[in-house]
């Protein structure tokens, strides 16, 4: 069972030095905090210096507290003409403060340029939270030390900032310190106020060169270490150009992240370019289940990821008006409160609602009460495509009516054929991105895709009681939007019918009856007009991100994801089914972030889980032992 996040509260010592009751030390040097990062982690570490003249630099501390380390690295970072062209500052927080509190402490303190964190400051959820600030990417990861493995990726400098490690022994683990170790680049440097034998003598078992410097304050030395023996590894300078075939959401926002990344990008897509905005419009909300499921955490980070991200999109179609799953059954509503109860969610993500507060939140009478998330709601799809396809800016080419029928890899680049052979793109890297077509284009002996038909029905506003907030109960409702509503959705599986018929439609007048009771008993379902579009679902129901398996490569004693071979670039961004609007922005941050060597947004475990590799070892695992020594 997951253990709740529980936040810091703020307190101060007599002097005003922020100060944990739950350890028992203070957060930073009474002699000023600001000060005692510059010294002690910035210098340390050979900051700025040590960034000058790199493409890009990680940072990667232990315990982010009051976020003053990274004010003053950014600050450092913005004063630097001579600067990385990109930062990455990644922390780690078991008990992070939230908002109010940060705001109350740096209110005082108005030269730390904290208010354009604090407008970004994630809930208070576990994992990982990713926030850009120009040019310098935060990854706030709320989580125990000891999950400091979910981490991925190549640390060029490490701050050591928990707690003294006499009150808060855990941060300062060998373990720990071996796994810094693991997760440092080669010629990584760290530093920290501690002096502590075990902290030394730790670094040191775990391949880190100690010496003692000045210290800060009061105290009289501090730690530095640089890393002694790690093989170095070969950089492979690649053209920064990739193809992306599929110019739906997932394609769309592969585009967005490589664009803002300096990539330039050519777009093939079949069909004609998105109307704007158009008249179908999507659902998104967060999952909430007793035991934080694997997609519950990753339908989780999307939707963090997807708020974040869709607040600087112009041209946007979108209202978060709030979304009430309501409960199908008894059952249901009691297994929605045990989730809660176990989970410790903070009300501005999820809370429960009886039937009354439900029905006066929605405006119209409800068969249920249920989960209320008060920052999910709608979005119409079409105006999210060109959003991001504008805001890759010039960096882009955008080919709309081109269909691909074959890409061929040939000296170390890939081609996109159109039917009649003509090539129409060329570059190293090939994203697929579109849906079941991916497979067309790259066969594959383990992974299985199927095609899911889904119907919605448009419901006019004059013939009924819309409600004022995004209903779901085994189908959705939304609000009246220009002049109609909108529900659904038929899941038909393998049925390729494009056009809406009313069967469909009357299936969604089922749905919308067991949501709002009586609602829409006297529309007919032969008079009513609708929209089908194509999901691409995997059998587990999770997309694929990441790079192609190389299946002929493959050896069956090999049972490790991170030794599979991969098809050299060619990757995946497909799959994503009915949580396209959630996924797929994360999906391309995720991917990004693999194709420039850049820290991971998400934990391990749930890269993993989305690695189109994964299949094959599935497949693997279900042939005899004796076919696989």
């Amino acid at each position: 069972m997951p253990a709740p996040l529980i936040r810091a509260r703020l307190a101060l010592t007599a002097d005003g030095t922020p100060f944990s009751e739950e350890f028992g030390d203070v957060y930073h040097s009474a002699a000023g905090g600001p000060a005692q990062a510059a010294h002690v982690f910035l210098g340390g570490n050979g900051l700025p210096e040590r960034w000058r003249g790199r493409r890009s630099f990680t940072i990667l501390e232990t315990g982010f507290g009051l976020g003053l380390n990274f004010l003053v690295t950014w600050k450092a970072w913005r004063d630097d003409p001579l600067r990385c062209e990109r930062l990455h500052f990644v922390s780690i927080e078991k008990h992070p403060f939230s908002e109010a509190d940060l705001a109350l402490f740096y209110k005082d303190f108005p030269e730390a340029g904290a208010k354009p964190f604090l407008a970004q400051y994630p809930m208070l959820v576990p994992g990982m939270h990713r926030i850009e600030l120009d040019g310098v990417v935060l990854t706030l990861f709320f989580a125990d030390i000891g999950e400091l493995g979910e981490l991925d990726l190549a640390a060029d400098a490490i701050y050591l900032d928990g707690f003294a490690p006499a009150k808060n022994p855990e941060m300062w683990a060998a373990p720990v310190l071996k796994r810094l170790g693991r997760l440092a680049a080669p010629g990584a440097t760290a530093a920290t106020w501690s002096v502590a034998a075990p902290v030394r003598a730790g670094l040191e078992a775990a391949g880190w060169k100690v010496e003692k410097r000045k210290g800060f304050g009061s105290k009289r030395e501090m730690l530095c270490a640089s890393l002694i023996r790690k093989k170095e590894i070969q950089s492979t300078s690649r053209q920064r150009s990739a193809i992306v075939i599929g110019a739906g959401i997932a394609g769309a926002s592969v585009c967005e992240r490589l664009c803002a990344r300096g990539w330039e990008v050519t777009l093939l897509e079949r069909a004609g370019a998105p109307a704007a905005p158009g008249r179908h419009a999507g659902v998104f909300h967060p999952v909430v289940t007793r035991d934080d499921s694997l997609f519950a955490r990753l339908t989780r980070a999307g939707f963090l990821h997807a708020l974040r991200h869709w607040g600087g999109l112009e041209g946007l179609a979108w209202e978060r008006c709030g979304v009430l799953q309501l409960a199908r059954d008894e059952r249901e509503d009691a297994a929605q409160r045990a989730a809660m109860a176990a989970l410790g969610l903070p009300g501005e993500y999820a809370r429960t609602l009886e039937r009354e507060a439900a029905s006066a939140r929605a405006g119209v009478p409800l068969a249920a009460g249920g989960f209320w998330f008060p920052s999910g709601g709608w979005l119409r799809p079409f105006s999210l495509i060109r959003a991001l396809l504008a805001r890759a800016g010039n960096r882009l080419d955008a080919r709309f009516g081109c269909d691909v029928a074959r890409i061929a890899h040939e000296n170390g680049a890939w081609s996109a054929f159109d039917r009649a052979g003509k090539a129409l793109a060329r570059a190293p890297v090939c994203v697929l991105a579109n849906a079941a077509g991916a497979l067309e284009l790259a066969p594959s002996r383990s992974i299985r895709m199927r095609r899911v038909r889904g119907q919605i029905t448009f419901l006019p506003a004059a013939a009924f009681a819309a409600p004022r907030v995004v209903l779901l109960r085994g189908g959705f409702v939304l609000p009246a939007l220009e002049g109609e509503s909108i529900a659904g959705a038929s899941y038909d599986f393998d049925d390729p019918d494009p056009e809406p018929r009313p069967c469909s439609h009357a299936g969604n007048l089922e749905r919308l009856a067991r949501i709002i009771p009586g609602a829409g008993a006297g529309l007919n379902p032969a008079a009513l007009e609708g929209m089908v579009g194509f999901r691409a679902v995997a059998p587990d129901r999770l997309p694929l991100i990441g790079a192609m398996p190389d299946e002929a490569g493959f050896e069956a004693r090999q049972q490790r994801l991170d030794s599979m071979p991969a098809i050299a670039g060619l990757y995946g961004a497909f799959g994503y089914g009915s949580r396209g609007l959630l996924w797929a922005g994360l999906g391309a941050e995720l991917l990004a972030s693999l194709l420039e060597g850049e820290p991971l947004p998400l934990e391990r475990r749930l890269v993993a889980a989305l690695a189109p590799g994964r299949f094959v070892l599935r497949e693997s695992r279900k042939k005899p032992t004796a076919a696989r020594a």
